[in-house]
């Protein structure tokens, strides 16, 4: 059965095995620099965004979960690992947001766990950038093939 509902933000893994969509505008939209967080994104932080569990459903498949600590449980594709959601007793969902289909549609608001903060975060706006298509030749571009699910459905 599906929900009735009107999605609010939809998102899911890299392969497409697993989707949710949240149906209420987030409450919160925070980056965490915690270690566990940093361990579990695989990077220098997560940007999470958070709405109550009863705004929030699986749409395709089931996660994988690791309950990291006795506040965290994260959940993730068994499949391909993207790191999907972080739900703890408060009654909340956090999802990652590098799996929303659309990221741009939030902002973070607020950072935690600032003790594993990394120094040089402070200045990426100032390092150099390029395109990803920039570093490739022209007959690697011309190879390349993306397996990662579209971002929608």
């Amino acid at each position: 059965m599906t929900d009735p509902r009107k999605p609010v933000l939809t998102g899911g893994c890299q392969c497409g095995a697993v989707r949710y969509a949240t149906y209420a505008a987030p409450y919160a939209v925070n980056i965490c620099h915690c270690r566990m967080c940093q361990k579990a994104g695989g990077g220098p932080n997560m940007t999470l965004i958070s709405n109550l569990a009863a705004n929030f459903a699986w749409t395709r498949g089931t996660p994988a979960s690791f309950a990291s600590s006795t506040l965290a449980t994260r959940d993730f594709c068994r499949d391909c690992g993207t790191p999907l959601s972080y739900r703890g007793p408060s009654g909340r969902v956090s999802v990652s947001y590098g799996s929303l289909d659309e990221p741009t549609k939030v902002a973070p608001a607020r950072q935690y766990g600032m003790e594993g903060r990394v120094a040089w975060i402070d200045h990426l706006a100032v390092l150099p950038g390029s395109r990803t298509e920039d570093d490739m030749t022209p007959h690697e571009l011309a190879a390349f093939v993306n397996h990662q699910h579209p971002d929608h459905g």
